[in-house]
């Protein structure tokens, strides 16, 4: 006895391909399939080229022991007493409000007051619950570059 193709085998057959199509089509897009380095690669160690990067201040701008927050880069810059110089996210954790001052070696966002410890990121007070998360930067001669 020969069966041929009922209506319903080929629609569950074209189901199944168009499904398949779909999530081969999320895991290649949400892999690194491109080759291309995240924005944070310069972090491995391995530094950044000169000339790459974006200039985001003047070391001279950031005070020892203080910051300064680049609202155009979304970017807090963080100097210990020597020019060593850290960078965190300037969106709070909390909800995403862009932080707004540094206030007694605290990095606080006006939306909820969460304020962030200057040196870590760490949250020290207020509703948010995780760090801040760290961006890499590069100082080159007098200024500061994103890696």
């Amino acid at each position: 006895m020969s069966e041929g193709l009922s209506r319903r085998s080929l629609l569950r057959g074209g189901a199944i391909t168009a499904g398949a199509g779909v999530v081969g089509y999320v895991v290649a897009a949400s892999s690194d399939a491109t080759g291309t380095k995240p924005a944070t690669a310069a972090a491995n160690g391995y530094g950044s080229d000169e000339g790459t990067g974006t200039r985001l201040a003047a070391l001279r701008d950031i005070p020892a022991g203080g910051g300064l927050i680049v609202a155009e880069a979304k970017v807090v810059l963080t100097r210990g007493e020597s020019d060593e110089v850290g960078a965190f996210s300037a969106t709070c954790t909390h909800q995403g409000c862009t932080v707004a001052s540094i206030e007694d070696g605290l990095i606080v966002c006006p939306c909820h007051l969460s304020r962030f410890d200057l040196a870590t990121g760490a949250p020290v007070a207020g509703p948010a619950g995780r760090p801040l998360p760290p961006v890499a930067v590069a100082v080159r001669g007098d200024d500061v570059y994103t890696s």
